[in-house]
């Protein structure tokens, strides 16, 4: 189906021609004609099936081709994501898929600057995009209300709730106009009993679709695993970026601990690195996805908080150091490679401690994954170590002198007034000594 043939006005199908999109996907083919009639949409789809335009692109349509409600602080429509890089992409397809309608689109999520974006919601929205607890704490303040808002997406449903926020959205929820005043769509890479509750009480009679691909990993992804025992993985890793040289790798660790020690591990030896983590500052954290994705940073290490929302093109391999817990996070980060139509290679390390999840991951994906023999010459030995207290410093300044020293067993003594009261020589008296007197003058 091309997207001609669908009631799409003209101001988006110059969006959807400047995105470079000509015929609909499936979940696009699916969900659109029901979409533009108005139906509530309740859809299971997988990363990368272009479920992202399929809502934006109703959404426009929509928002053309019906009355806007009165003046007021209300956003014509809502998108709510689990996560702030999520955000971050639904608002860079936005800004394309709009075309020359002149939407006013905000995104709203923690880490920058607050009064900034409060100021730009007063501003007036037409559609805001933000994560659940950054839109409840401006409702609470009055800055916007829901209460005339037209259209409501709710992404990655299944992944609020892994995440704890299904509270924060039944709050949302409970203050949006009813459910038959509105059209919402629900995306979610698993339709369950508890996402399915949520679509029955804040939805009216939503249309379901399952669009699940015969394969649920991308063809064009060369998995391979690797059985190692945890105290050789860093090795085994190094031997993998050493062999596999030139490309752009994206590691997944289950811990941000591990994440943070990744980075100075790989630093320390050669390799540029940084690593991305929950609790980083969205400054910091843009900036590192920037030079990542530009490819001047060819190394990122990650938690599955960038598993899923993540668009980047160009990655080479997707390296799991920590083989996931979750299943379905499997399918979502190996599919961070491959992306528009290119190759990639998935590759897992699993460890002693990791190893239990692989039944259910192949049961999942349907497939065994292929099984590479690790080899004593593939995994480095003579590597550079750096101590945990040192993080964010792999290299401080006083630290070769302390190798020397450690290594000649031999501690410095300084003289002078450069030198430490402990290090000055002292000569110790004792108290029952008398010190000689000078001789009496004849």
């Amino acid at each position: 189906m091309r997207f001609e043939e669908l009631n799409i006005p003209q101001a988006v199908l110059e969006g959807i021609r400047r995105a470079g999109f000509t015929e609909c996907t499936p979940v696009q083919a699916e969900v659109l004609p029901q979409a533009l009639k108005g139906s509530d949409i309740a859809a299971q789809a997988q990363t990368g099936t272009g479920k992202t335009a399929a809502f934006l692109i109703a959404i426009f349509s929509r928002m053309l081709t019906t009355r806007a409600p009165g003046p007021g602080v209300s956003p014509r429509a809502l998108i709510i994501a689990p996560t702030r890089e999520l955000v971050v992409q639904i608002e860079a397809e936005a800004k394309i898929l709009e075309g020359s309608a002149g939407f006013r689109i905000v995104p709203v999520f923690g880490g920058i600057d607050y009064l900034k974006q409060r100021q730009e919601i007063v501003k007036g929205v037409d559609v805001m995009i933000g994560t659940p607890g950054r839109l409840i704490d401006y409702l609470k303040q009055n800055v916007y209300s829901l209460r005339r808002t037209q259209f409501l997406v709710i992404d990655e449903a299944d992944r609020m709730f892994d995440m704890g926020f299904i509270s924060d959205l039944r709050f949302l929820l409970r203050r949006m106009s009813p459910y038959n005043r509105r059209q919402s769509m629900l995306f979610s890479a698993t339709l369950s009993h508890r996402v399915m509750e949520l679509c029955y009480e804040h939805m009216n009679l939503p249309e379901r679709f399952s669009i699940t691909p015969e394969q649920v990993t991308v063809e064009k992804i060369e998995q391979e695993i690797y059985h190692v025992g945890k105290d050789e993985k860093f090795g085994l890793l190094l031997g993998i970026l050493r062999h596999e040289q030139g490309g752009r790798y994206l590691i997944f660790s289950n811990m941000k601990s591990t994440a943070e020690r990744l980075e100075l591990l790989l630093n320390a030896n050669g390799f540029a690195a940084s690593a991305i983590t929950g609790d980083l500052p969205q400054k910091k954290r843009m900036k590192v996805l920037s030079h990542f994705k530009d490819g001047t940073l060819p190394i990122l290490v990650a938690t599955d908080v960038a598993s899923r929302g993540l668009h980047i093109e160009g990655v080479t391999h997707v390296i799991n150091y920590d083989l996931p817990q979750d299943r379905e996070d499997y399918v979502h980060r190996i599919g961070r490679t491959a992306r528009a139509g290119a190759e990639g290679r998935a590759i897992s390390l699993a460890c002693e401690e990791c190893v239990h999840s692989l039944p259910d991951i192949e049961e999942y994906i349907r497939e065994k994954i292929p099984v590479v023999a690790v080899t004593d010459e593939m995994i480095v030995t003579d590597y550079k170590r750096v101590s945990a207290r040192h993080r964010g410093k792999p290299f401080p300044p006083q630290r070769k002198e302390r190798e020397k020293r450690e290594a000649g067993k031999q501690k410095p003594v300084r003289t002078g007034s450069n030198a430490s009261r402990s290090e000055r020589p002292r000569t110790h008296h004792r108290r029952d000594e008398k010190k000689p007197r000078p001789s009496p003058r004849s």
